[in-house]
C-alpha cells in the first residue's frame, strides 16, 4: 500500500484538476470559446483515476493529453513564449514529475524506470524555467552609441527665458516647452555604467492611515525644480522642501498642514520658480505650489517663508469663485506653469462622483500679488472672467485641465489638456461647451485667457480618457527648407498627434474611423474617433480569446471564461448594464500623466508605454445601493466615500461604474506581455526607430509581495522618461522599482541601479556647482501600482575625478 501512495496522492490532485477544468472547459465551449480546456479536463480526470488506481496505462493518457496540449499551443500562440508559458509550463512540469522513478515504479505492471530520471527531470525543470529569463533577445550592441560632443551642438534657440546651459531644471519638463531633454552630456553611453550614489535625501512624509488602501493613492511623484545650487521638491501633504543640489542637505522646509481628510489621491508633481523683475526686499525669488486643500501658495525661495504680498500671506484660495467645493473635490497635483508674470494652473476634479462637480475652469494669477489676471471657463468661452465679483461662480461640472501645461513663450500661447466632463462614464447630460472642449489639447493665450484653438482626441468621452500632460514642442523641417512649428500631443490612447502649434491643424494625417455603437439607452455614442494615421500608433491591438493569460492553466481559463463573458468590441466599447465591458486602452493609458521626451536637435521622441486591459462593470443605481456599492444620498452636503476608489457613486445619474485592472485569480493580468515597453519615434520620417520590453515582474509577485522571479516580461509604468544631448535616456516608472539608463540609438539598457521605493516619478538633471552632472528621482512607490511606498529622493554622479 505505501509504494502506491505517491501516485495516488498525485492521481487525486491531477483528478481534481481534470474535474475544474472538464466544468470550465464546458461553460467555456458554451460561450463559443476554444473546446480545448474541455477535452483537457477529460484526459487529465482519466489520468487522474489511473494513477490513483496505480495503473500504468495513466502515463500513455497523459502523454497523449501533453502531446495535445502541445499541438494546440503552437496552433494558438506560435513562438511566442509569454504565451506559451502559462499552457505549457504546469503541464510540462506534471510530466517531468511522472518520469520520476518515485512514481513511475509504483505502477503496474512493474516496468522500473531508469535512476537517470532522477537527474533529468529535475535539470530539465530547472532549464524550462530559467529558459524565461532568455525569452527575448534584448538589444545590446556591439558598443554603445557615441554621444555627441557638447562643442560639436549648438543650443535650441529656444525664447522663453529658460536656461540653456543645462545646468538648471526650472520647469517640470526642463522648458516650458516640454521636451524633457537636457544639453548636458558630461554622462554618455560609454561612461553611464560608473555612475554611483552622490545622496540620499529621506522626506519624513510617509501615507498616513487609510491614505494608501481601497486604491486610494498616496504617491511621490515630484520631479524637483533645480534653479542655481538648490533643488525645491514637494511632497504628497504638500510640503516644500529646498535641498542643497550638491550635497542633499535640507536648506528649508515649509509645511502648509493641508487638510486631506477626504483626499482620494494625494500627489504633488511639482513646484514652480519665479524671479521678479526687479529687486525686493523678500520674495525676489520665488517658490509658487501647489497645496494639497486646494491653495496656492508663494514662498521665499531663499528662506522658504511666505510671501506676504502674495493674497492673504502669501495664500491664495483656489476655492474662490468654484461654489461649493466638498472636500476633497477639488484641488491640484501638477506644478503651475509660471510665464510672462502669469501663474497658469487649473485643478484635479474627483472624478465620477456626481453631477455639478466643482469647474474646471482654468486661472491665471499675478505671481507678485496672487490677484487673479484671468480665468477661462468654458461655459461663457466668449467672455473669459477676468476680475470676477465675490458672488460670481465658475460654470460647474466643466472640463477640467489637471496635467502639467506647456507653453510656446515667443507666440504667447499655453497649452492645456482638458480631461472630461464629469462624471466621466456618463455623458447624456452633458452641454454643447463640455462636448466642445473635453479630452483635448486647447490654446490660451497667455496675456489674456482667450481661446486660439482646439483640437480633440476622443469625442463624446465616455471612457476617462482625458489628455493627461500637456504636449512637447518640437520645430520640424517643413516644404522648401521651412520650419514647421510643431507639437506632439501624447495620450492615454497611445496616439501621437502631431499639429501646427499655431493653428491647431494636424501635421501629420488624422483620420476619423468609425467606433462601436450601442451602450446605455439615454446615452448617445460618437460615431468616429480620430486616429493618427500619419504617425506610428502605439495604441494596442484589439484584445482577442488567444491573447488572455495567466500564471497557470487554471487562471487562464478561467481569464478566458470572463473574457467571453464581456462586451467588447475593441477600443470605445461603449458601457451597458447588462454585460462587464472590457475597456483597453483605460484610463491609466498608454502613455498618462508623465508624457514622452523630445530630443530638439535629432528630432526624436521617446516615449515609455504600459498596456493594462481594465473591465467595467455598470450598474443601476438601485441595484448597486442594494449590493452596498453605494450609499443613497439625497444632494445635500458631502457625498459618501465609496469603499474603493474602484467604484464610480455618479450621484446625479441612473448608473453607477466599477473599473478594475483585468486581473486573474492569482493576481496577474489577463492579458499576455508585454506589459510595458520603451519606444523612440523618428518624428521627421514618422517612423518607428526601435520598441522594446521594459521592466521585470521582480517586485509583482501574488498578494502584494515584492519576492518574485524577475522576469523580463516587460511591466507596468507610471512617471516618465528624459532624454540628454549625449544619447542616454534615464527611467524610472517601471513597477520593478528600478532607475535604468537606456541607448538612445538602439534602445539597449546600459545601466540599472535598484531603488529603495518605487521609482513612478519622472527624473531630472542637472550641473552641479561641483562641476558634476547629477541625475535625481523620487522614490516613494505608487498605490495604483502597489509598489513600494517610501520617502527617498536619490541622487547619482559619475565618481570624483581622483576619487
Amino acid at each position: 500500500m505505501n509504494n502506491r501512495r505517491t501516485p495516488r496522492i498525485t492521481g487525486i490532485a491531477v483528478a481534481l484538476a481534470g474535474l475544474l477544468f472538464l466544468a470550465g472547459g464546458v461553460w467555456l465551449s458554451w460561450l463559443g470559446g476554444s473546446p480545448y480546456y474541455a477535452a483537457a479536463g477529460i484526459g487529465l480526470l482519466a489520468t487522474g483515476i489511473g494513477l490513483a488506481k496505480g495503473a500504468r496505462w495513466s502515463l500513455w493518457v497523459y502523454a497523449a493529453v501533453w502531446l495535445g496540449t502541445l499541438l494546440w499551443s503552437f496552433y494558438e500562440a506560435g513562438l511566442d513564449v509569454w504565451q506559451l508559458e502559462p499552457r505549457l509550463m504546469l503541464p510540462t512540469l506534471l510530466g517531468l514529475y511522472l518520469l520520476l522513478p518515485r512514481v513511475r515504479n509504483r505502477l503496474s505492471p512493474p516496468a522500473p524506470a531508469s535512476r537517470v530520471w532522477n537527474v533529468a527531470s529535475p535539470v530539465l525543470a530547472v532549464a524550462l524555467v530559467g529558459g524565461l529569463f532568455f525569452a527575448h533577445s534584448w538589444p545590446q550592441p556591439s558598443q554603445p552609441s557615441q554621444p555627441v560632443e557638447p562643442a560639436a551642438a549648438s543650443p535650441v534657440a529656444q525664447a522663453d527665458g529658460s536656461d540653456q546651459s543645462g545646468n538648471d531644471w526650472a520647469y517640470y519638463g526642463r522648458t516650458p516647452r516640454g521636451e524633457r531633454w537636457s544639453p548636458l552630456a558630461q554622462i554618455t553611453p560609454q561612461n553611464v555604467s560608473k555612475l554611483t550614489p552622490a545622496w540620499e535625501y529621506r522626506t519624513g512624509d510617509l501615507p498616513r492611515k487609510g491614505e494608501n488602501v481601497d486604491g486610494y493613492e498616496f504617491n511621490f511623484e515630484v520631479t524637483p525644480t533645480k534653479v542655481g545650487d538648490t533643488l525645491y521638491i514637494c511632497t504628497p501633504h504638500s510640503q516644500i522642501i529646498a535641498l542643497d543640489a550638491v550635497s542633499g542637505a535640507q536648506k528649508w522646509r515649509f509645511d502648509p498642514k493641508p487638510d486631506t481628510h477626504n483626499n482620494a489621491y494625494l500627489a504633488c508633481r511639482g513646484v514652480a520658480y519665479y524671479q521678479a523683475p526687479a529687486p525686493r526686499a523678500t520674495c525676489t525669488q520665488r517658490i509658487i505650489a501647489p497645496v494639497a486643500d486646494a491653495r496656492l501658495v508663494a514662498l521665499d525661495a531663499e528662506t522658504g517663508k511666505p510671501c506676504e504680498g502674495f493674497g492673504e500671506q502669501g495664500f491664495v484660495s483656489l476655492r474662490a469663485h468654484l461654489g461649493e467645493v466638498q472636500p476633497g473635490f477639488h484641488f491640484v497635483t501638477s506644478p503651475p506653469l509660471v510665464v510672462n508674470d502669469r501663474v497658469i494652473l487649473g485643478g484635479w476634479v474627483y472624478d465620477g462622483q456626481k453631477t455639478h462637480e466643482p469647474s474646471g475652469a482654468v486661472r491665471a494669477f499675478d505671481p507678485l500679488t496672487g490677484e487673479m489676471a484671468w480665468a477661462w471657463d468654458v461655459g461663457r468661452p466668449d467672455s473669459p472672467i477676468a476680475h470676477p465679483r465675490a458672488d460670481e461662480q465658475f460654470t460647474p461640472g466643466t472640463p477640467n485641465a489637471w496635467g502639467v501645461y506647456t507653453a510656446d513663450v515667443a507666440r504667447g500661447l499655453v497649452y492645456l489638456p482638458t480631461g472630461n466632463a464629469v462624471p466621466d462614464y456618463y455623458g447624456a447630460q452633458r452641454r454643447p461647451f463640455d462636448e466642445q472642449y473635453s479630452s483635448a489639447t486647447v490654446a490660451l493665450d497667455i496675456e489674456t485667457g482667450r481661446p486660439r484653438w482646439s483640437f480633440q482626441t476622443v469625442h463624446h468621452d465616455l471612457w476617462d480618457m482625458d489628455v493627461p500632460i500637456g504636449p512637447s514642442l518640437v520645430d520640424l523641417p517643413g516644404p522648401g527648407g521651412s520650419t514647421l512649428p510643431a507639437l506632439v500631443q501624447t495620450t492615454k490612447r497611445g496616439e501621437l498627434f502631431v499639429l501646427n502649434r499655431e493653428t491647431g491643424q494636424p501635421i501629420s494625417a488624422v483620420e476619423e474611423k468609425p467606433a462601436p455603437q450601442g451602450g446605455l439607452a439615454e446615452e448617445r455614442v460618437a460615431k468616429t474617433q480620430p486616429y493618427s494615421v500619419g504617425m506610428p500608433s502605439f495604441a494596442p491591438p484589439q484584445v482577442t480569446e488567444q491573447d488572455t493569460w495567466g500564471i497557470t492553466p487554471l487562471d487562464q481559463m478561467l481569464c478566458r471564461i470572463e473574457y467571453k463573458s464581456m462586451d467588447y468590441k475593441g477600443a470605445f466599447t461603449p458601457f451597458t448594464v447588462e454585460k462587464k465591458t472590457l475597456v483597453y486602452p483605460a484610463f491609466d493609458g498608454v502613455i498618462d500623466w508623465h508624457g514622452a521626451s523630445v530630443d530638439p536637435e535629432h528630432k526624436r521622441l521617446y516615449a515609455n508605454l504600459s498596456y493594462i486591459p481594465f473591465v467595467a462593470q455598470t450598474y443601476a443605481r438601485a441595484t448597486a445601493e442594494q449590493k452596498g456599492l453605494v450609499e443613497p444620498w439625497d444632494g445635500n452636503g458631502t457625498p459618501p466615500r465609496p469603499k474603493k476608489f474602484a467604484i464610480n457613486p455618479q450621484y446625479g445619474t441612473p448608473y453607477v461604474v466599477k473599473v478594475d485592472p483585468w486581473l486573474g485569480i492569482f493576481g496577474a493580468p489577463c492579458k499576455a506581455p508585454p506589459w510595458g515597453q520603451l519606444a523612440a519615434v523618428d518624428l521627421v520620417k514618422r517612423t518607428l526607430l526601435w520598441k522594446h520590453d521594459v521592466g521585470t515582474t521582480r517586485d509583482m509577485a501574488p498578494f502584494g509581495l515584492h519576492t518574485n522571479l524577475p522576469l523580463p516580461t516587460g511591466i507596468f509604468n507610471i512617471g516618465g522618461n528624459i532624454v540628454t544631448r549625449s544619447g542616454l535616456i534615464f527611467m524610472g516608472a517601471t513597477a520593478d522599482d528600478y532607475l535604468r539608463a537606456f541607448d538612445a540609438g538602439t534602445g539597449a539598457e546600459l545601466w540599472r541601479v535598484r531603488l529603495p521605493a518605487g521609482g513612478q516619478a519622472t527624473p531630472m538633471t542637472y550641473m552641479g556647482n561641483d562641476g558634476r552632472q547629477y541625475v535625481v528621482i523620487a522614490a516613494g512607490g505608487h498605490g495604483g501600482l502597489q509598489t513600494r511606498a517610501g520617502d527617498y529622493l536619490e541622487a547619482f554622479a559619475l565618481p570624483r575625478a581622483g576619487g
